[in-house]
């Protein structure tokens, strides 16, 4: 089970959310993975940044699925409802939080609006079969799981998202995970201040 809560590493989600923008620039659809998504933080954060960033017409055309071994079958419930504590919204700035969340008729829950909850789905997956769900993504997000993975284990899935992702596409891992040696020459650092990773070759 991943970690993690709303708007955490906010500054590594902004960064990735400028390079989609100019990396998918008329494409007809763009596909993200958020590997290790927990009951659905991460993946929505990035969600919204991502549409304040590219504006909600280029949004349509995102689709988030976020993934999790999910031991306890809650996940993806808790998920597609995309309803969630004012405690645990605490961190994110006001104006996001009253334009992408709504209050329910349950005392201090609230659920995040239909413009973002479009793109989302959830499949229950586990990273360590390496036999991916899907292939062709523009970027994958995983930054909650891979600490957890022996370094063997670290590298064989590494070498797995960049067969699911397109050329030129995105892996964000998490800050204290660097690249293994084994699969530097995969990828190239994106931007020298968070672990994003640029696919390199075909």
């Amino acid at each position: 089970m991943a970690f993690t809560f709303f708007f955490r590493d906010r500054h590594t989600l902004e960064h990735l959310s400028r390079l989609i923008s100019d990396y998918t620039k008329g494409f007809s659809n763009i596909k993200i993975w958020d590997a290790g998504s927990a009951m659905g933080p991460e993946p929505y954060t990035f969600a919204m940044i991502l549409s304040e960033t590219i504006g909600p017409y280029a949004f349509r055309k995102v689709q988030v699925t976020a993934s999790d071994i999910d031991e306890h079958d809650k996940y993806g419930d808790i998920i597609k409802e995309a309803v969630y504590p004012k405690s645990e919204l605490v961190r994110m700035p006001e104006d996001i939080f009253e334009k992408y969340f709504k209050p329910t008729d349950k005392t201090d829950m609230y659920k995040i609006v239909p413009e973002i909850t479009s793109c989302m789905k959830f499949l229950k997956h586990d990273l360590l079969t390496l036999t991916p769900f899907d292939s062709n993504f523009h970027a994958i997000i995983c930054k909650n799981v891979l600490l957890h993975f022996q370094p063997n284990q670290r590298i064989e899935v590494i070498k797995m998202f960049n067969q699911c992702l397109e050329p030129g596409g995105f892996l964000v891992t998490e800050q204290t995970q660097p690249m293994p040696p084994e699969c530097s020459h995969l990828f190239e650092k994106a931007v020298p201040d968070a672990n994003i990773y640029r696919k390199l070759g075909s």
